[in-house]
């Protein structure tokens, strides 16, 4: 039987399949591209999904082990395809190797990995965006190296310098048997973190994500635990609830809230609560070196905006004194930055000790006292707790604290306020101001520790303050006393502790007293003018105000060691004048100061009353040896001559030069001195300290000295 002849296609069927060719070369060349590419990548996209992507195994291997620098490998069953439109990743056996190093030999590993892509933040953005995770048995290690230039966790180039940590934006998870391990040398801190997801409790949530684990930081242990509850997927606009609690000894931190997604911080809406026995072993897990403190108790808002944690409405307590503000924390170009506007309403005078070194435990236990301890015998008051200099390189700080009231009873002060700013290793506090008995102080210090050892500037200057309510405590009175005081301290030291700095620190320190009058009660005691003070006492004119016509306590300092130069006062009946000094290094004291009289006094003393002892614990000699040797001539005059020839031995015959007040008022140095009538004063020496390395005097460095001071006052 013969083949049957094949049926003739269709009339016209050539000329629509032509009219379709046509319609097709019509179309623009660029749509054509176009179209064709849609039809390729609809053609991939049906491969993948058809094949669930398990022929693209091989090549995964090969190009992740080329594009990071480190074997990749998939043990099991491998997936990559889109469905339907997020990329779908799943591996079985999956490693990825890590650095010679590294003290593992995995940088991540698991036996399972299964999880959602948003293709478009692998184009665009810097963060991939996971909405499904799902790990079983995984570990990942991150790593820093010992010089700290290099971590596991910065792919590619080995010799690229490590980056900080960048986690892809998880909306939810589903963990077991998952660990994290951190180590980082030079911060010291070591920690592994175990990570669990069971069913949550809540009907709200569909599942809670617990972790807990342990480390240490800088030798101290610590320990954390926490969950995080994930939406239900039928909720819609659901977020994720967090809980965590970290403990170290008797610090503790709690931070509970809510997340936009597992790792999604952006937008989140915490509460963080802390208290602990000292504010500066929390900032220690930041790498981040503050003043030591005593107790406290804050809270505060958290939340992270762009690269910024932001702690707001921070409020509550350290010590005895309260402190509330703003603080936000971020990492401009891969480096701390702590920005921070913080105010005290009352502050505890005792709370201000450990901020310049003192031991906060010893202030709590012991008050004031605490601040005194003894060194080879002898007390000493400066602080040497050392600058954490290797603490301040780690961060910059820029900080504005103001303070309202100081609670003192010996120390009149008010209204303190300081900007500091932490600039590479550079810190300063400028401008550190506060209000002093109706004066201010104002302050610029420099602590340069970017060079070694640290070198510490200070120049602190206290604006005309009255007399009559700085001395109050003193005997002094605010009726009848218009005197003011006036005066600056310029040094440069060299150490780590403020007890070094001062103790190798130049410089000059100089108090000025402009004319007017002042009112005490021992004025006449402090310038053992007997005669004059026994003739008031009994003509009832005691509270006579001692008229000041001028006045200068100035010290140069060398090495550490201050001495007089010079202490002149010159008043309406006597100029009084001081020599000796004192020392930073061992805070010994050694001054002496003499009253001579304008006018002839039958019972004048004439003798030097001593200030010596330390700074810790300051003796008044009145009784001098001086005086003592009068005493026994006065004697002997009386037992062989007559009773009145004994008042002979204190007798002032009145001969004392009154000061030109110019070089006084100016704050210039001794040799500048001078008396009324112009010449040279030959009863103030210049101080020992400001002689050069053969005894003689540097002229330049005085004269330049000299220039400075007569355009501060």
């Amino acid at each position: 039987m013969a083949d049957a002849a094949p049926s003739p296609p269709p009339p016209g069927w050539r000329d629509h399949a032509r009219r379709g060719r046509d319609r097709w070369r019509r179309l623009p060349l660029a749509v054509r591209v176009l179209l064709w590419i849609i039809g390729l990548i609809l053609a991939l996209w049906l491969i993948l999904f058809i094949t669930k992507g398990r022929f693209l195994k091989a090549p995964f291997e090969r190009v992740m082990t080329g594009q990071l620098e480190r074997q990749v490998r998939v043990g099991g069953d491998f997936e990559l395809y889109f469905a339907p439109i997020a990329i779908k990743f799943r591996a079985e056996g999956l490693r990825i190797a890590n650095r010679p190093w590294a003290s593992r030999p995995d940088l991540f590993h698991a036996d399972l990995i299964d999880m959602r892509i948003a293709p478009l933040s692998l184009i665009f953005g810097d963060r991939y965006r996971l909405p499904w995770l799902e790990l079983r048995n995984a570990a990942a290690d991150l790593e820093w190296s010992r010089d700290r230039q290099h971590n596991t966790w910065t792919l590619g180039d080995p010799d690229r310098k490590g980056e900080p940590i960048t986690l892809p934006l998880i909306r939810r998870a589903l963990l077991a048997g998952t660990t994290l391990r951190y180590r980082d040398p030079v911060m010291q801190l070591a920690t592994d973190i175990r990570f669990e997801t069971a069913k949550a409790r809540d009907t709200r949530f569909a599942s809670d994500l617990r972790f807990a684990g342990d480390g240490t930081m800088r030798d101290r242990p610590f320990t954390l635990t926490g969950g995080l509850l994930s939406p239900n997927e039928t909720m819609t606009g659901g977020r994720n609830s967090l809980a965590l609690r970290a403990v170290a000894g008797a610090t503790v931190l709690e931070v509970s809230g809510s997340l936009p997604g597992a790792t999604e911080l952006e937008g989140s809406d915490l509460r963080l609560v802390t208290t602990g026995p000292n504010l500066s072993l929390l900032f220690d897990f930041l790498g981040v070196a503050i003043p030591d403190t005593r107790r406290y108790r804050f809270t505060s808002a958290l939340t992270k905006a762009g690269e910024e944690w932001r702690f707001t409405h921070l409020k509550g307590r350290f010590g005895d004194s309260d402190l509330a503000g703003r603080m936000t924390v971020s990492l401009p170009k891969n480096r701390l930055l702590i920005d921070a506007d913080l105010v005290t309403r009352t502050l505890d005078i005792v709370d201000v000790g450990p901020f310049i070194g003192y031991d906060p435990q010893r202030l709590e236990a012991q008050g004031a006292d605490g601040a005194i301890e003894t060194v080879g015998g002898a007390p000493r008051i400066l602080p040497d707790a050392p600058l954490r200099v290797e603490a301040i390189r780690n961060f910059d700080a820029n900080v504005r604290y103001a303070v309202r009231t100081i609670r003192a009873p010996n120390v009149p002060i008010a209204n303190a306020a300081v900007t500091v700013k932490l600039d590479r290793s550079l810190l300063t506090l400028s401008p550190l101001t506060f209000d002093m008995s109706g004066g201010h102080v104002a302050s610029d210090i420099e602590i340069d520790a970017r060079r070694s050892p640290v070198r510490t500037r200070y120049d602190i200057r206290l604006a005309p303050t009255p007399m009559g309510r700085l001395l109050a405590r003193w005997g002094v009175e605010e009726s009848g006393t218009t005197g003011t005081i006036k005066g600056r301290v310029q040094m440069t030291g060299l150490g780590d502790t403020l007890h070094e700095s001062l103790g190798s620190a130049n410089g000059r320190i100089a108090v000025i007293l402009p004319a007017g009058s002042m009112w005490a009660r021992n004025v006449q005691l402090s310038e053992l003018d007997v005669g004059t003070f026994v003739t008031k006492m009994f003509a009832g004119k005691l509270k006579q105000p001692v008229e000041i016509n001028c006045g200068l306590i100035a010290f140069t300092v060398r090495n550490g060691v201050a001495a007089a130069d010079p202490i002149l006062i010159d008043t309406k009946k006597n100029v009084m004048l001081g020599r000796g000094g004192f020392s930073f290094r061992n805070e010994r004291l050694d001054l002496v100061f003499r009253a001579d009289g304008k006018k002839i006094s039958l019972f004048s003393g004439q003798s030097p009353v001593g200030v010596n002892g330390w700074f810790a614990r300051p003796r008044i000699d009145v009784i001098s040896p001086e005086l003592l040797a009068r005493g026994g001539a006065a004697a002997a005059l009386g037992v062989a001559a007559s009773p009145l020839a004994a008042v002979l031995a204190f007798a002032d015959v009145g001969d004392a030069k009154a000061a030109a007040c110019g070089p006084v008022l100016a704050g210039a140095d001794a040799q500048a001195q001078r008396t009324r009538g112009g010449k040279p004063r030959d009863d103030v020496g210049r101080g020992t300290t400001a002689k050069d390395e053969k005894g003689k005097g540097s002229r330049k460095e005085q004269k330049s000295q000299d220039r400075k001071f007569l355009g501060i006052f």
